[in-house]
């Protein structure tokens, strides 16, 4: 059977997050120990027993989901047999590294400063993204361009999910503009920033120099990237996709439909909650999907 494995974002992480895996034995142990040299602090402690205040911060969220991810992917062993891969956002990380194109070491470290260069540009200007529920995408890119501050369409979920993102006025102006268009609902969302926008320039440009330095490797199958929903085995590609996905959408939806297209005949979601189930499930909901599990 041909299986994609697919890896989460931010939002999916949880208190208590990895704590069976630290528990079931001395390798995925190691793995957590070795990771909290590489940060300079115990991430394991607010994992397993802190608060959900402490997982929300950025430089403790986005290391936090790709540890599970990874160690995760490592524990399934020979169990883990990716036809292709893929991750949404942070999780393209997780899935680089699940696919043997990056060394744990290299991930977590760009892992980390990924999130503190993102939480600098956060801080730069108020930021922030929005849900818009019920639309068509191309309606949603299109009202975006009319409105006269920084909004883009930065997530494509699934059909009839988009985010956007931009400044706090740019995104207000779109949502009123969009549940006038018809929007069954134009949430704003609880998170530091705006994440694949223009507004992120600062943080992609910090991060360039971080990914080009770092050995990168063919995966050991196609990862289909972010930023244009394609697979991709060639390292300078990946490289190229890997800085752009920062200021780039991430087209969630149409990576999920080329996987398909390509043969994809079930999805094994790698991590912390289920949220990528149910949107492969809205893009197809005959295609079966499950959480990874060890011994499962």
């Amino acid at each position: 059977m041909k299986t994609a494995y697919v890896f989460p974002g931010q939002g999916a992480q949880f208190v208590g997050m990895g704590q069976d895996l630290y528990n079931s034995n001395e390798d995925c142990k190691a793995l957590f120990e070795q990771a909290n040299d590489i940060l300079g602090f115990r991430i394991t402690d607010l994992m397993f027993s802190g608060t959900d205040e402490d997982l929300k911060q950025t430089n403790v969220t986005q290391p936090a989901i790709f540890l599970h991810s990874v160690i995760l992917a490592i524990a399934l062993g020979d169990g883990f047999k990716p036809a292709m891969v893929a991750g949404h956002s942070l999780g393209e990380f997780s899935a680089l590294v699940a696919a043997g194109a990056l060394s744990f070491e290299d991930g977590l470290k760009l892992v980390a400063q990924r999130a503190n260069a993102m939480q600098k540009a956060c801080e730069l200007q108020p930021s922030t993204m929005a849900a818009i529920l019920g639309l068509e995408d191309e309606v949603v890119e299109n009202i975006c361009k009319q409105v006269d501050d920084v909004v883009v369409a930065a997530n494509y979920n699934c059909p009839g999910q988009l985010v956007i993102s931009g400044s706090i006025a740019g995104v207000d102006k779109a949502c009123a503009l969009l549940t006038e268009a018809g929007a069954k609902r134009a949430l704003k969302l609880n998170v530091g920033g705006a994440f694949h926008s223009p507004l992120m320039e600062p943080a992609r440009v910090e991060l360039q120099a971080a990914i080009e330095a770092t050995e990168i490797k063919a995966p050991i199958c196609p990862i289909y990237q972010n930023v244009d929903a394609k697979p991709h085995t060639d390292p300078a590609e990946i490289k190229a996709n890997l800085i752009a996905q920062l200021t780039g959408a991430v087209r969630w939806t149409q990576t999920i439909q080329h996987i398909l297209a390509d043969g994809a005949e079930a999805f094994v979601e790698v991590g912390p909650g289920n949220v990528l189930q149910g949107l492969v499930k809205k893009v197809d909901r005959k295609v079966p999907t499950s959480a990874a599990q060890i011994g499962g």
